[in-house]
């Protein structure tokens, strides 16, 4: 209530406890061609464990991209990945042929192949041929080596001890007790997904999933209450296959429990293969701009965006995308303004004057950071050495920044700047070439020996000379901004007035003191007050607070003089002091 109307005591809060609260900078994002996953849409890995069992090993057309990934992953443990085919990408599919104990069954027609992108495009599916129940997860080849094999509740005991994957069930199929319950009979199956060719585990034959005692019937129930529908459990748990309607054989399966008997048309137990599945890795720019576009919404929260693209694949046209896919990334950053684009040249230029001349035909930023060679490093799962671009390492000097010490370091240098994993350099720039890449924003990368491979530059692509010319100054902005904006949501549809005023300085000026003490700043002022916060501005609903800044800035040069003095003279009588 507003106010008391007759004596009595009203108790209320008023929350002052609000603060600025820490925002995640180190968190990476690639879009590029990966061997397998859903496609167009964004998965978060953690590891490079995980980014293969996702995204599968890379080969001979998806090494790029994959290899940018891992090399981030070395660093940070927080990267939104998104996969893209090109246009003739398809899922494999079973066709009406199957085998049964007896041979060959069904109808042999083969079936046409689908493009079914991610859970979203399967979901909105409904063009399923007659006979068409399954499909890859996702596209590309590496589903051709599937078989699916179904025993049902029809099979006889003599059909189920002669199955191969028999003894991975305690006994045959049966009566489900829901099935039962509901005057039903014979509607569990035992589902099996095998790697037929060994192309996915490298054994032939390896059973990599299985599901047993599941239920033909819709609205089947498992013992905990969830659904127990064999399609239902194999869509939300299997990373191999989607099942979108029942096999021929089924002639009853999809049905309610109620009374129904699942019997079947042909055999009680089958194996079907799969096949028709296409990856269409060459990408095209088009491809690779509907990925990095997921990464444009500002609800998905991204800080190193990758370039995966160096222009060293050629595209469907025959023509190299060079410097238009960089010039993207970096739109990008432009816009959100909170996030920086990481951007290699290609991985065929080998002189300062051709990377120069790549350079600029980029735009120029302070949300762009640029770096000069390709790494050569070594692909485990091949045994081959490959050419990368830099993007993902340096992209992962960033995280790694982050790790040790805070956002506003620099990621380059001795102590903060060695890459890892590499081998040797496309090309390793003399004084020379570092002097004339560093005069227009290129970061150069340098083998030291005795020192190893180091990042030895950080500038962003700002031109005009500015504190934004540097990564860390960028990085810095970046940082206080999201977490400021982020904090001041909660003075929206406040009053303007000096309570809210205060209120908002108070919780600003204690996160500014503690970034000064982590050297990020040197000194602060916060302004909030009714000098900027005029009748004007009150009036039309706003609320204004000027946060000036002095930002810490990096060595980028040192001058040592050493200075020669006779035996004689007093060193005061040179400087002074004591």
């Amino acid at each position: 209530m507003a106010f008391l109307v007759s004596p009595g005591v009203q108790v209320k809060e008023i929350d002052l406890t609000n603060v600025v609260p820490a925002t995640a900078s180190s968190i990476g994002a690639i879009a590029a061609p990966f061997q397998w996953g859903p496609v167009e849409d964004i998965v978060t890995v953690g590891s490079e464990t995980q980014l293969v069992g996702t995204f599968g090993k890379p080969n001979a057309d998806t090494f790029q991209g994959f290899m940018q990934a891992s090399q981030f992953l070395s660093y940070g443990n927080a990267l939104r990945a998104v996969r893209v085919v090109g246009d003739a990408a398809r899922n494999s599919t079973v066709n009406n042929e199957w085998v049964g104990p007896d041979g060959i069954s069904g109808n042999t027609d083969d079936i046409a192949a689908v493009l079914v992108k991610n859970d979203a495009a399967f979901n909105d599916y409904g063009s399923w041929e007659t006979g068409q129940w399954a499909i890859g997860k996702h596209p590309g080849v590496l589903g051709n080596a599937l078989s699916v094999s179904i025993c049902s509740a029809i099979a006889t005991q003599a059909e189920f001890d002669a199955w191969t994957h028999k003894g991975l069930f305690g006994s045959k199929p049966g009566t489900s007790t829901y099935v039962s319950d509901a005057g039903g009979s014979l509607d569990e199956v035992h589902v099996v997904v095998i790697d037929r060719t060994g192309a996915i585990s490298g054994t032939a034959g390896k059973v990599l999933e299985s599901w047993g005692y599941l239920s033909q019937a819709s609205d089947a129930k498992g013992t905990h209450g969830g659904s127990n529908y064999w399609l239902t459990v194999v869509n939300q748990n299997s990373d191999w296959i989607r099942v979108g309607d029942q096999p021929i054989p089924f002639t009853a399966g999809g049905s309610t429990a109620s009374g129904t008997t699942f019997t079947s048309a042909t055999d009680a137990l089958f194996t079907a293969e799969m096949g028709g599945g296409i990856d269409a890795n060459a990408a095209t720019t088009g491809n690779l701009q509907t990925g990095y576009d997921l990464f444009s919404a500002e609800d998905v929260d991204v800080s190193l965006l990758i370039h995966s693209d160096p222009g060293s694949l050629v595209l469907p046209d025959g023509a190299l995308s060079d410097h238009t896919m960089a010039n993207y990334l970096i739109a990008i950053a432009d816009d959100r303004k909170d996030c920086v684009a990481f951007v290699s040249p290609p991985v065929d230029k080998a002189t300062a004057a051709d990377v120069i001349t790549w350079r600029n035909n980029l735009t120029g930023s302070s949300y762009a950071f640029v770096d000069s060679s390709a790494l050569y490093v070594y692909d485990k799962y091949n045994d081959v050495y490959r050419w990368i671009a830099a993007s993902g390492s340096i992209a992962g000097l960033a995280a790694h920044a982050d790790d040790v010490a805070d956002p506003w370091f620099s990621p380059a240098g001795m102590t903060r700047g060695n890459i890892r994993n590499v081998t040797k350099l496309k090309w390793n720039p003399t004084k020379a070439d570092r002097d004339d890449l560093y005069q227009v924003g290129i970061n150069p990368i340098v083998s030291f020996a005795g020192q190893g491979t180091i990042l030895y530059g950080d500038k962003t692509l700002q031109t005009k000379p500015s504190a934004f010319d540097r990564i860390n100054v960028r990085r810095l902005f970046i940082t206080l901004e999201k977490s400021i904006s982020t904090a001041s949501r909660a003075s929206l549809f406040e009053f303007n007035d000096e309570f809210t005023r205060a209120q908002f300085r108070n919780m600003v000026e204690p996160f500014l003191r503690d970034i000064k003490g982590r050297r990020g700043i040197t000194d602060f002022k916060v302004v909030c007050d009714e000098t900027n916060n005029t009748g004007d501005v009150i009036d039309t609903n706003r609320f204004v607070a000027d946060i000036y800044i002095k930002p810490a800035r990096s060595i980028n040069f040192i001058t040592l003089n050493f200075i020669a003095t006779r035996s004689g003279v007093e060193f005061s009588e040179i400087v002074g002091g004591n």
